[in-house]
Order: structure tokens, then C-alpha cells, then sequence
């Protein structure tokens, strides 16, 4: 969620085009298949690492799936699962060393069966979110919970516990709706070294493979449980923030899909009203989220720059200017909403849930020479960020809003650079009965700031935000987002959920070579050490904690080793 104020502007202007280069393969070979490399969609990992293997297979059909583990399993071979557009900002795909293999789910695209009476779709791993919902309203049906960008994979939201915002139902994240998994594991020689085990309601496993981050196998086909069609009715209100630690423990109780988006420099939050609607109430309603629509890549350079610049004379009020001007015109649009075909003519938008829930234009259009990309698509100057998501439980998220609040009156100047990115998003999520899922009701987060291309450049007001990511995961407990964050995140996490145990029991009996895990994720999972990297300048991106006790924000030039606080260092949480 991000833009300037330019962005939008080009954007709101660009609403009808339809030309651009949606983003290339994040797998790339030097040989065919062989000697390759995989990144994410933004072009970096945390650590800024390049991940290698050597090579990647493409299977089409589950029996080709088993074929390639089996082969894999017989040589002992680590493996990943890719997806085709490779989404997870942290180190989830990258095998061991560069003999590993990489298996993209990229061709396993197909809607395998609808059963409108049972109201179940059943789908193939590498299926987007796209195709998923718009093949269910097809039949009437609906998935009612769902990210906000249409670009995920079926198997890449379920690795990462990808969730939409609601308290209501069946819950907020897109695994509560699964009802059966298949997933292709390694076995021993008696099975061919390759066996596909199907995983539906009733039994246990089902709450380990619902969340998985890719340690237990590769997901080949996943049924859910659908509900009839609906539409919904969203209205944006925008009010003064004096009273949002209040408003956010019963806002989400008062709307059935309400988050909140907050800009803490401007002093506002803009409340989603958002309700379902029977079917026969008016309006086709159409949601084009504008930060998520291709952009000219020329004026995504002007953006950047503009940014760059700021951030190396210390213009902070240039960045207040122009947050200010980027909310203006995000409201004045509706944020993308539209009630009949690219129009907006007022509140509120009602529409079918599958054309209102969530979005992402600029994925899929023809090559245009990147005249015109994703506004972070890495091949051109565009714009490079950190995205931090950690949800703060109900009892806490008051104290947690609070304790923000009094960090921006003491420099108010200082999350103008948040605001930039389209402010603090915050969506509901109720706790999961997966093990790695949401342990209970909670208010995620989702914070989006500028990020240097020089990883020993610190960031204007870096303090701050580093005080805001460490209180809300260790002062209040908040859990990261599986998908988003950095290292610091992730450190000590696997003590956060209660069921952590019967995962690893579950991870031991599918594979137990641990060829499907890596030392990123052995270290997340509490297997080996922790994910803290100690390396000059190593606090300026959220690779490492100064202190087991302490958490201290970087400043320029020091190195940061557990154990030592540095002066300069601001303290934010005890």
C-alpha cells in the first residue's frame, strides 16, 4: 500500500490503460533450467542476499510433482517451492547452498472442480487469487476473506498465512476456508521416495499443512468452502485520531470486512465501513486499488528521486508536503472504488464481493517494453521500500496505538515518511486453529517506508520506526506476518505460538531429511541459533537487536553486536 502523491496522480489519469510489463519470472537460469537464481517480486531480500540453485524443475500435473520430489528425495536434495510471481519479502524460497532445486508451481494453474451444491472449489497450488474468486462468482459463490492483492498463489497464501480483515465468520485469513490439502511430501524407498497425502477436515495435520511456510512439501491441490455470492457496501469516513485507540477495539466488531488506514503525521484515520449486502441492492461497484495500477516508468524515476533527495538533505517537510497532497487525492478518489465502470460518483459503493475485495491491474497486461510497471517492479528506478506487518492482540492494541502516538507528538515530523507510503494500515484477524496461524483476536499492522538502495544509509527519522517495529513485537508481543518483515521480526517468534511443538512433530513425520527447510527457516522455527545477522550495519536493516533486554535503533556507523547498546542509540522497549 503506497504512493505518492505523483503516483496517485498518474495513476487516477492512467485508470483506463491497460498497456504495460507486468513483472518477469523470479527465477532466472542461465542454462535452460540449470544455475539459477530466485528473488522476490521487489528485487531484495532482507539481507540483501542472492539466492541460488542448481536448477528448476516446472512440473504440469501432480504425478509429474511426485515424479520430481521422488528424483529430489532418492539424491537427498534440498528443495523450495516457487510461485510465479514470488510475493514473501523474507527468505522463505531460497534452498541451501547452490546445489538445491527449485520447483515453481508457476504451471500448476488449473481449476480442477466446482461442486455448487457443496459449495467447494478445488483448485491446483499455483492458481492466483485472481482466477480463484472470479472462477467462484462464476458459479455463484463466493471466498469471502481475502488479501487486498490479487497476485498471491493459492500455495504461496497458505505458506505465509495470508489473511483479509474481519472478526466475523469463519475468520480473516484465506486457511480457515480450506477444507482438504494435498501435498506431495519425500518418503522412503518402499514408497518410491515420493507419496502424495491428502489432508482433510477431521484430521490433525490439517491445522500444519494450513500454514506451512513451505517446510512440509509442495501443496498440489487445495478444496475450499465456499459461501453464496454476496455484494458489499463500503463507505471510507475520515475522522481526527484523537480517539482511534478507542475506536479500534469496536470498530471491527461494528462492520463485518472494516480496517482502518492511519496517517499519525496528519493527525486522521480513514475508517472502511464495510458490510454485506444482499444481492438485489443496486450497484455493480468495481475496487482498482490506484497504488497497485501500472505507473509510467519514467515518472516513477521523478518519484523516487524526489525521495531520494529528500532523504539525503534531511527534508523532512518536503516529505510532510507531499504526504498531505498523497492522502488528499487517495480520498478524493475513493482510493480506487469506483460504483459503475471507471466513475466514482459517491458513498456508498456497493458491488459483488469478488470485483470489490481486492485488486491488482498492473499484474496482468501485455509487454509494453516497461514503458509502464508495477510502481516497485525492481527493473526500473521505481520505488524500494520495507514493508514491517506484526498484529498486536485486542488487549494490547490499545496501549500499543497509544504508545505510537506519543512517539510521533514527541517529533511529529517523523512518520510523514509513513504517511507517504499511504499510511499504517489496519486490518482484524482472529486467532486460527492452524499452529503457525493467528494465536488470538488481533489488529495487524502494516507499515510501509522508504528503504535505501545503500544498506549503510539510516533512513530520515530512522529511530522512530525502529522503536515503533520493536514495541509492537517485543514490548507488546505482536506476531510478524509470515510474508512481510525483517529479520528482527522473526527473532525468538517460535516461542509465540503455543501449538509450535505439534507443527514440528507434523514437519519431523513429512520430512524427516528436512529437505523442504533451510537455515533461514530452521532458525525461525527455533531448530538452530536465530535469524539475527551480526555484520556492520546490521541495525540499519532490521537484521540483528542490539539487546536481549534492550532494543536499541541504529545510528550511522555503529556495529551492532547482541549484548552492547550503543550510545546515540534510542531505547524502545524494556
Amino acid at each position: 500500500m503506497f504512493q505518492l502523491f505523483l503516483l496517485v496522480k498518474f495513476t487516477t489519469i492512467l485508470f483506463s490503460v491497460v498497456n504495460s510489463s507486468p513483472p518477469e519470472d523470479p527465477i532466472m537460469c542461465s542454462s535452460k533450467n540449470r544455475n539459477c537464481t530466485i528473488t522476490n517480486s521487489y528485487g531484495a531480500f532482507p539481507d540483501r542476499s542472492v539466492c541460488r540453485a542448481a536448477d528448476v524443475a516446472y512440473p504440469t500435473t501432480e504425478e509429474e510433482l511426485i515424479s520430481v520430489v521422488a528424483t529430489a528425495t532418492k539424491a537427498k536434495r534440498k528443495m523450495k517451492v516457487a510461485t510465479r510471481s514470488s510475493h514473501s519479502i523474507p527468505k522463505l524460497v531460497c534452498p541451501d547452498g547452490d546445489e538445491g532445486l527449485l520447483i515453481s508451481t508457476k504451471l500448476l494453474n488449473r481449476k480442477l472442480e466446482i461442486d455448487r451444491v457443496r459449495m467447494t472449489i478445488t483448485v491446483e497450488s499455483g492458481v492466483t487469487l485472481k482466477r480463484l474468486i472470479h472462477e467462484a462468482a462464476k458459479a455463484g459463490l463466493a471466498l469471502p476473506n481475502v488479501p487486498n492483492w490479487w497476485g498471491f498463489t493459492v500455495g504461496g497464501m497458505l505458506g505465509t498465512g495470508a489473511h483479509g480483515s474481519t472478526l466475523f465468520g469463519d475468520g480473516s485469513a484465506v486457511q480457515d476456508y480450506v477444507i482438504q490439502i494435498r501435498i506431495v511430501t519425500p518418503a522412503g524407498p518402499e514408497e518410491g521416495y515420493g507419496k502424495v497425502r491428502t489432508i482433510a477436515i477431521g484430521d490433525p495435520d490439517l491445522k500444519a499443512t494450513r500454514v506451512s511456510l513451505g517446510v512440509l512439501g509442495v501443496i498440489s491441490q487445495v478444496t475450499f468452502k465456499l459461501q453464496p455470492l454476496f455484494k458489499r457496501s463500503i463507505t471510507y469516513s475520515v475522522k481526527k485520531d484523537v480517539d482511534l485507540a478507542d475506536q479500534v477495539t469496536r470498530f471491527g466488531y461494528q462492520h463485518e470486512f472494516a480496517d482502518i488506514t492511519w496517517y499519525p503525521s496528519q493527525g486522521e484515520a480513514v475508517y472502511r465501513i464495510d458490510d454485506r449486502v444482499y444481492t438485489n441492492v443496486s450497484g455493480n461497484g468495481l475496487y482498482d486499488f490506484a497504488g497497485f495500477r501500472s505507473v509510467p516508468s519514467t515518472e516513477l524515476a521523478i518519484i523516487r528521486t524526489t525521495e531520494e533527495d529528500q532523504e539525503m538533505t534531511g527534508d523532512a517537510d518536503g516529505k510532510c508536503t507531499d504526504a498531505k497532497l498523497s492522502t488528499s487525492e487517495l480520498i478524493s478518489i475513493a482510493y480506487g472504488l469506483t460504483n459503475k465502470d471507471t466513475v466514482f460518483t459517491g458513498y456508498p459503493v456497493v458491488g459483488y464481493n469478488n470485483r470489490i475485495q481486492t485488486s491488482g491491474a498492473c499484474l496482468y497486461s501485455p509487454n509494453d517494453d516497461l514503458k509502464e510497471v508495477c510502481p516497485w517492479d525492481p527493473r526500473v528506478k521505481g520505488l524500494f521500500y520495507y514493508d514491517t506487518g506484526f498484529s498486536v492482540s485486542m488487549s494490547k492494541v490499545k496501549s500499543f496505538i497509544e504508545d505510537v502516538q506519543k512517539l510521533n507528538d514527541l517529533v511529529p515530523k517523523a512518520l510523514c515518511g509513513v504517511d507517504l507510503y499511504t499510511g499504517i494500515l489496519m486490518r482484524y484477524v482472529t486467532a486460527s486453529t492452524a499452529y503457525l496461524g493467528k494465536q488470538e483476536d488481533a489488529v495487524d499492522f502494516d507499515i510501509v517506508y522508504y528503504r535505501s538502495h545503500d544498506p549503510m544509509t539510516p533512513r530520515l527519522y530512522e529511530d522512530i520506526l525502529e522503536e515503533i517495529e520493536q514495541i509492537g513485537v517485543f514490548k507488546y508481543g505482536g506476531l510478524p506476518h509470515w510474508g512481510k518483515n525483517r529479520n528482527v521480526a522473526f527473532e525468538g517468534v517460535i516461542k509465540k505460538y503455543g501449538n509450535a511443538k505439534e507443527f514440528l512433530k507434523v514437519k519431523e513425520k513429512y520430512d524427516p531429511l528436512g529437505l523442504f527447510s533451510s537455515s533461514w527457516t530452521d532458525e525461525v522455527l527455533g531448530l538452530r541459533g536465530g535469524v539475527t545477522i551480526v555484520r556492520e550495519g546490521c541495525a540499519l536493516e532490521g537484521l540483528c537487536v542490539c539487546s536481549k533486554d534492550i532494543h536499541c535503533a541504529p545510528s550511522k556507523g555503529y556495529f551492532c553486536r547482541p549484548g552492547k547498546v550503543y550510545k546515540k542509540a534510542r531505547v524502545c522497549a524494556r
